[in-house]
């Protein structure tokens, strides 16, 4: 008879011996620890290429002095911070500071309220009517911004839009021919409802994907405690929501404030340069005008002010986290 005197290999302690090669109780091994770093390598490596080596070249060239004849002599001529200083001194680019941080408020504003009222609806409605919905709004989230641009040319042209045509046959007969581009009020009107219409789904669809997370039993204790549908919302829904909310707030100021397809392919930044923000100043001063130099100025101080906006919005989340944490 036999008698077994060694233990089979069986057990956490063994498995991780047979992943990493280390004794049990031992740190692991040097290869082990580099591979997360090396994981990552591939994607820091495409970020400081596409973007990092991008970004230095606008910032050099921002203190450059550099126009069409500087390029066709290929010289170039460093002039230090006077771009930066003809821009800040310069009244239109405040008034264009100001034109794009009202627009992204107001985007991110309606994108944010209509989205959560979608989102919300999806969580209510049927499975057939939820498919219907999340189809057409998977649609709207995938169609190209030129193209969806062009189509809204077409609902809102002069004089055979599909609009101008509703409104006419609703009653409203002066705007049979009404030139929705003519003034900045009906084109900042149009490129919003473009902007607001495009950037719902991504809204409703992660809000919905975020409230099947919500187990059931919160809703049937707050149903037992007497709590109605506003009550339920607010004591249940929106806690469990609220970190969503944040973070899609946060990257749609990002993505409204550098909107620039869909301004520039509109209406160009017209009338009058009336509907510029600045990603499209930056563009038509640089590329436009031809004062490289001064767009890369622009582009520049337009990536400092997304900055400082984001930060002040990133310090009012902290802190309302804060105070959360503390009345808990």
């Amino acid at each position: 008879m036999t008698v077994q005197t060694e233990r089979p290999p069986s057990g956490p302690a063994d498995l991780r011996k047979a992943d990493d090669g280390a004794a049990p109780g031992r740190p692991p091994s040097r290869a082990g620890a580099l591979a997360p770093y090396l994981l990552l390598l591939p994607a820091c490596a495409a970020t400081v290429l596409l973007l990092g080596w991008p970004l230095l070249k606008d910032v050099l060239l921002s203190f450059q002095n550099l126009n069409m004849g500087q390029l066709i002599q290929r010289v170039t001529e460093w002039n230090g911070v006077d771009n930066y200083t003809e821009t800040l001194t310069s009244g239109d680019f405040w008034r264009v500071t100001l034109r794009s941080i009202l627009f992204t408020a107001v985007n991110v504003v309606l994108i944010m309220v209509l989205g959560t009222l979608v989102g919300l609806l999806l969580a209510r409605l049927g499975r057939r009517m939820r498919v219907t919905l999340l189809l057409g709004l998977v649609l709207a989230w995938a169609m190209p911004i030129v193209a969806a641009t062009t189509v809204y040319q077409w609902l809102f042209a002069q004089r055979f839009g599909v609009v101008n045509w509703v409104l006419d046959k609703l009653g409203w007969h002066s705007m049979a021919d009404y030139s929705w581009t003519s003034s900045q009020m009906s084109t900042f009107f149009v490129v919003i409802v473009l902007i607001v219409w495009a950037s719902i789904p991504f809204v409703a669809i992660n809000l919905y994907a975020a409230t099947t997370t919500i187990p059931n039993e919160l809703y049937e204790a707050a149903s037992l405690d007497g709590a109605g549908a506003w009550r339920s919302f607010t004591t249940v829904t929106l806690p469990f929501l609220r970190p969503f909310l944040y973070a899609t707030t946060f990257l749609e100021v990002i993505w409204v404030f550098k909107a620039f397809i869909q301004v520039l392919a509109f209406n160009g930044g017209g009338p009058d340069r009336l509907t510029e923000i600045l990603p499209v100043y930056a563009y038509v001063e640089g590329m436009g005008n031809q004062h490289y130099g001064m767009g890369a100025a622009i582009a520049v101080l337009t990536i400092l002010i997304l900055l400082g906006l984001t930060a002040h919005y990133l310090r009012i989340v902290l802190k309302q986290e804060n105070e959360e944490e503390a009345a808990l």
